[in-house]
């Protein structure tokens, strides 16, 4: 994927700092409208029968802000729910502002007293619209339509003035890329590493069976959320687009995503398939087997890039366990290993129409499942390598929505120093 971009290209190198909720929403250039006037997006509407020969209707600002699944806040609402917002309830920063964690009402969705009631995540936009009106309608668009155990909940959201702010199901565990690649959090088990794989293959396998298709476009370690018992939730629509209709066989789009993610058919012509969002689930599926990042400046040559690194041993069960994370002590299914190691494989296959269907990806997934405690058992048998010191690497920042010819369309990532 690495080399797609050309040597030439320029990324970011903006400093950021240590995301601890969830997200991957980030920066996205103030040029974005943040117009007053009404919105119009080219959306379907999931409530409805969609004619598959024909584009979706385009659904207004008001139309999607009237949804009956969403509530609308008041401003006073949420600061009385995250206590005005105080620094003790911040749960983490994006380049898109701050999540605040709150509590309303379970019934009233109400305002109600710290450590009473519901907890959501509030997530408060910078005024200077970084991430953008257009990806927050978006957001409250798809997810005020759309409901799987495994998309995050979209409780409502709050529109006054230059305040935009979208209310949230709380999830306890955070983000997977903050349990791979964190100081702090207890390594992931082979078996939770699978049953997180499950889970984010279910959210993304329903989405490109929807009624009407849609692409995530975003998925990433930094999206996936992770409740008390380690369910996975797709997190942040911003980037999500209605899949193509009738004969069409594709979407074409600017390019925008995460640097090491996005597919390489994609990045190279802005022509948007459900494969590409298969393809950048093989390179989270490599992120959960081998406990590195899609991409690391930190390490050198080839080594920086996941995909250029691994490809050569996914294939050979001999070789295999060079790129299994060390935390894992070896101890996994080695078997069981190779499947999702070949798997991983299939999904990252240069050519878009050689990769599988996330249906199919979710049926090989779920046949790994092995009883209980017996992904827990030593493999005796298994070599290890030691483990290499990891620094902690910065957010990933959202894509100019106009860059120049000379820049990188995709987030990149960044290291930067420990934060206490």
């Amino acid at each position: 994927m690495g080399n797609c971009l050309g040597s030439s290209a320029k990324v970011d190198t903006a400093q950021s700092s240590h995301v601890t909720y969830a997200s991957g929403v980030s920066k996205v250039s103030s040029r974005t409208s943040r117009s007053s006037a009404p919105s119009t997006l080219t959306i379907p509407s999931f409530s409805e029968k969609s004619n598959s020969s024909s584009l979706p209707t385009p659904r207004t600002e008001g139309e999607i802000l009237s949804s009956p699944n969403l509530k609308p806040f008041s401003f006073a609402e949420l600061k009385n729910a995250t206590r005005n917002f105080r620094p003790d309830s911040l749960l983490g920063e994006g380049g898109f502002g701050f999540v605040f964690k709150g509590w309303i009402d379970e019934n009233t969705f109400t305002a109600a007293k710290p450590g009473s009631g519901m907890v959501v995540a509030v997530k408060k936009l910078k005024p200077e619209g970084f991430q953008g009106h257009k990806e927050w309608l978006t957001e409250v668009n798809y997810l005020g339509q759309l409901h799987h155990p495994n998309l995050v909940k979209l409780i409502g959201y709050c529109l006054e003035g230059e305040n935009r702010l979208l209310v949230y199901e709380f999830m306890p565990k955070g983000s997977l890329e903050n349990h791979l690649f964190r100081r702090g959090p207890q390594p992931l088990s082979w078996a939770v590493r699978m049953k997180v794989a499950i889970g984010a293959a279910r959210g993304l396998s329903f989405l490109h069976d929807a009624k009407s298709q849609v692409i995530y476009r975003d998925f990433k370690a930094s999206n996936i959320l992770l409740d008390a018992d380690f369910n996975a939730k797709l997190s942040d629509f911003g980037l999500a687009k209605a899949g193509p209709t009738g004969d069409r066989t594709h979407v074409s789009t600017q390019v925008m995503g995460t640097h090491g993610y996005a597919a390489p058919e994609y990045v190279a012509t802005g022509r948007l398939t459900a494969k590409s969002d298969v393809y950048s689930f093989g390179v989270v599926l490599l992120e959960l087997l081998s406990g590195r990042r899609a991409v690391d400046k930190a390490k050198v040559g080839v080594e920086q890039n996941l995909v250029d690194w691994a490809k050569p041993y996914l294939g050979d069960k001999r070789k295999l366990f060079r790129i299994m994370d060390t935390k894992l002590e070896g101890q996994y299914p080695q078997k069981g290993a190779y499947t999702a190691a070949t798997l991983a494989m299939q999904c990252l296959n240069n050519e878009a129409k050689l990769r599988p269907k996330m249906a199919d990806v979710l049926a090989t997934l779920e046949q790994l499942e092995a009883p209980k405690n017996s992904a827990a058992l030593p493999q005796p048998e298994q070599h290890l390598f030691s483990v290499t010191h990891r620094k902690y690497p910065m957010r990933q920042h959202r894509s100019s929505l106009n860059p120049p010819p000379s820049a990188s369309p995709l987030r990149s990532h960044r290291q930067s120093p420990r934060v206490h």
